[in-house]
């Protein structure tokens, strides 16, 4: 099998933490030039985005010069840009730094927050900002948690590294644990082990489940219970979107918050931060692959419903 040769690094510098887009022209295509491709392909820019980019000097090559607008096509050529960002409404909730070496840095993630740069989510991402406060333009997710979704996220410091430990949530050898407050439900038999299979298609906001062979298991145990809520404790096996709250939702007791089980409801204006997901990552236990540490981390968050269910349910 022929090997892909790897694109050159990027000619501009991340901005506010946010790398710069990265297009390779398709090796074969009618356009005749390079500005032609990409108001082709970049559809969604706006009118004239893309004119403007190139007559701003905007759109590079590898060696970091302005391309042309008039450059001519060229397939399997690679340009950077950087995309004028979606406008955010900051989230008001601070990155926790859990730990920090020269491999690893542990974070605390805080509900609202996406983990990496997606869609419409681009500055205001854990990732962003903590290369821009970290000061660690190479720091990368080894794996993700859902935006309303807060707790424990690993990163990677150095580019090759970055391998190692996503390999150990690949093989499955970091242990999670995970908290839910949820409704109560004292005709639910617990502790089990939920296995069941779950697809979530694409362009649909919820997951499912299906016939089929197993590929989702967590296992779920009742760890205190306090007016008509549960706080459980969960472990799973294995990561497909959404899991823990699809299987939480089957045994009748839905996570409070969830904007999608068991029913699907209408997004939240942007700017309400209220009533937040009731499910935190709470502990990562793994061996860490580069120096042969054996790491332990704990989140200090503690879920508001738990705490205070009025102020989060707004009463308080």
């Amino acid at each position: 099998m022929r090997r892909r040769t790897p694109p050159p690094p990027a000619p501009l510098p991340q901005r506010d933490g946010v790398d710069p887009v990265r297009v390779r022209l398709p090796s074969s295509g009618t356009w005749a030039t390079v500005r032609e491709h990409l108001v082709a392909r970049l559809t969604g820019a706006g009118p004239g985005m893309v004119e403007g980019m190139f007559d701003a000097g905007l759109v590079v090559g590898a060696d970091g010069r302005p391309v042309a607008p008039d450059a001519p096509y060229e397939p399997g050529m690679f340009v950077w840009f950087h995309r004028e960002p979606p406008a955010e409404v900051p989230v008001p909730f601070p990155v926790e730094v859990v730990y920090r070496d020269a491999h690893i840095v542990v974070a605390d993630k805080p509900h609202f927050l996406a983990t990496t740069p997606r869609g419409s989510h681009i500055a205001q991402t854990a990732l962003a900002r903590l290369r821009h406060d970290l000061g660690i333009p190479t720091l990368t997710a080894a794996h993700r948690l859902d935006r309303l979704t807060a707790g424990l996220v690993l990163f990677t410091v150095r580019p090759g590294e970055r391998g190692a430990y996503q390999t150990l949530f690949r093989d499955r050898l970091v242990r999670k644990e995970y908290e839910a407050i949820a409704p109560y439900d004292p005709s639910l038999v617990l502790p089990r082990t939920v296995r069941s299979r779950i697809v979530k298609e694409r362009g649909v906001h919820a997951a499912r489940e299906a016939e089929g062979e197993p590929n989702a298991e967590t296992y779920v145990e009742l760890a205190e219970v306090q007016g008509g809520m549960g706080r459980y404790r969960l472990v799973p096996a294995t990561g497909q979107t959404h899991q823990l709250r699809v299987h939480l939702n089957a045994l009748g007791v839905p996570v409070l918050g969830d904007p999608l089980y068991p029913e699907v409801t209408a997004p939240a204006p942007p700017g309400d931060f209220r009533r937040p997901l009731q499910l935190l990552a709470r502990r990562l236990e793994f061996t860490d692959p580069v120096t042969g540490l054996e790491h332990t981390f704990v989140t200090a968050r503690v879920l508001g419903a738990w705490s205070s269910h009025d102020s989060w349910a707004g009463r308080g």
